[in-house]
């Protein structure tokens, strides 16, 4: 069976590589649900013979445009968008803008595709998609930022649509930009609809949208300890990142009664041997969301506290290297390498659970795996964003808000709906404690079966 597998994954892989060349993170992606799927494939033939997972890989729609607008300085600037509308068997498409530098085809398309499994496993009525720009709103002004959305929104606004296509936000799109891009959106069309998620919430966002990513891996995460009788109470948890995610992620942490030593930017991390408590933890929200400063300011502010910069001829991140007991990689893809995760065993580290997308590399989760680390990929385990951006287009086609514990109450019941569903999808396939192949067997089956019910479109 094992050799059996790895012909049938390294053949597809071949041909998908052939296809769509140079894309590294797209390919990625692919090669680890098509590896959890061989078993699924073989129990179920009308799934190969309908061609479903040849078709899954292929996103319905790719759209790109420029994007021109001008600076402070009355110069031109050109950058490039996109949305990728990979699956909408589902349901309309739903999934986040990320405005960075190194957005790129290949990436949009490994998180298009991503998103598409991540929102089977709500068991929300949403199919999945992903765009964004290469423009990076750090170093921009408040006007230069709202320039660049609103010409951004004139292109996309012809292929979205509250029952079509509902962006949200993502890397380098927090409410600042969902707002500029709603208003642009409300002025071309004359239609006040749910369009964008992440919303204000005096104009139609939900209670618990911003914290939603980050409390939901948490949840996730106690999930997962549940199962092994145990909770956050007094454990010692390594934070990577320092945005939306991280933030609320630690917050709730705290809430749970464990202790969070560090963070990181793009400048390097902070180690607070006494932990970030939520006075702390305040002060790192003020420093990032509003003067919109550096953590090396933090080591500066609090005594005990340590700051090592970023070191790209280093083989490992030192931040993984510090004892504790869960670790949650809240930054960018492949931020965890073989070496890092490495580093977390031998540290005593017993569980990881991922609030970025894809950031342990595929010899890092081998590694977890091999040595039956408590491990939650992220498709499953940062669900919650997308969770709550669902209930928020609910709540605009009802014309009403849900009060915030309503929303905290269902966003708890849909994590610990996830995790029971990666579980049994698991055990079922013989694979249990094996949240990967649960969540790319259980999301990959929602929609399959879908694709089968709608014919060859």
């Amino acid at each position: 069976m094992k050799n059996l597998s790895s012909s049938f994954v390294n053949d597809f892989m071949a041909q998908l590589e052939e296809r769509n060349p140079g894309q590294g993170e797209f390919h990625q992606a692919v090669r680890e649900v098509v590896s959890s799927l061989v078993v699924v494939l073989k129990k179920h033939p009308e799934y190969q013979k309908s061609k479903i997972l040849e078709r899954m890989v292929e996103p319905e729609r790719i759209i790109s445009f420029r994007v021109p607008w001008l600076d402070d300085h009355n110069e031109i600037q050109i950058h490039r968008g996109y949305r990728v509308e990979f699956s909408s068997s589902l349901g309309p498409y739903k999934g986040g803008l990320r405005f960075h530098p190194s957005v790129n085809l290949s990436i949009l398309k490994f998180l298009g595709f991503e998103q598409v499994f991540k929102n089977s496993l709500t068991t929300l009525p949403i199919g999945g998609g992903k765009g964004g720009s290469n423009f990076d709103p750090k170093g921009k002004s408040t006007n230069e930022v709202m320039r660049f959305c609103q010409s951004f929104m004139s292109e996309l606004y012809r292929h979205i649509g509250h029952n079509t296509d509902i962006p949200a936000g993502d890397i380098g799109v927090g409410g600042r930009e969902i707002g500029y891009m709603f208003g642009q959106y409300k002025r071309i069309t004359n239609q006040f609809t749910g369009v964008l998620t992440g919303k204000g919430f005096n104009w139609g966002g939900s209670y618990i949208r911003p914290e939603a990513t980050g409390y939901g891996v948490v949840y996730f995460a106690a999930a997962m300890l549940d199962v092994h009788g145990q909770s956050f109470e007094e454990k010692t948890c390594l934070v990577s990142g320092a945005g939306n995610v991280a933030q609320f992620l630690i917050e709730k942490l705290i809430e749970l009664g464990a202790k969070v030593i560090t963070m990181s930017d793009s400048g390097g991390f902070i180690h607070d041997p006494d932990g970030i408590d939520r006075g702390k933890l305040d002060w790192i929200c003020d420093l990032k969301n509003v003067r919109r400063g550096r953590l090396e300011e933090y080591a500066d502010q609090f005594p005990g506290v340590s700051f090592t910069s970023s070191d790209p001829t280093l083989r490992f991140n030192p931040m993984w290297d510090i004892p504790a007991d869960c670790a949650f990689p809240c930054a960018t893809q492949n931020e965890i390498n073989d070496k890092d995760a490495q580093h977390l065993l031998t540290n005593g580290v017993k569980l990881v659970c991922e609030g970025a997308n894809m950031p342990s590399n595929p010899e890092s989760v081998d590694l977890f795996l091999e040595h039956r680390m408590i491990y939650g990929p992220g498709k499953a385990a940062n669900a919650g964003g997308v969770a709550v951006s669902a209930l928020e287009m609910a709540q605009n086609s009802a014309r009403f808000h849900w009060p915030r514990e309503e929303v905290d109450r269902r966003l708890q019941q849909i994590m610990r709906s996830i995790h029971d569903t990666c579980a049994d999808a698991a055990d079922t396939y013989g694979t249990p404690g094996n949240y990967v192949n649960g969540a790319n067997i259980a999301g990959f089956s929602k929609v399959a079966d879908a694709m089968l019910d709608q014919g060859l479109v």
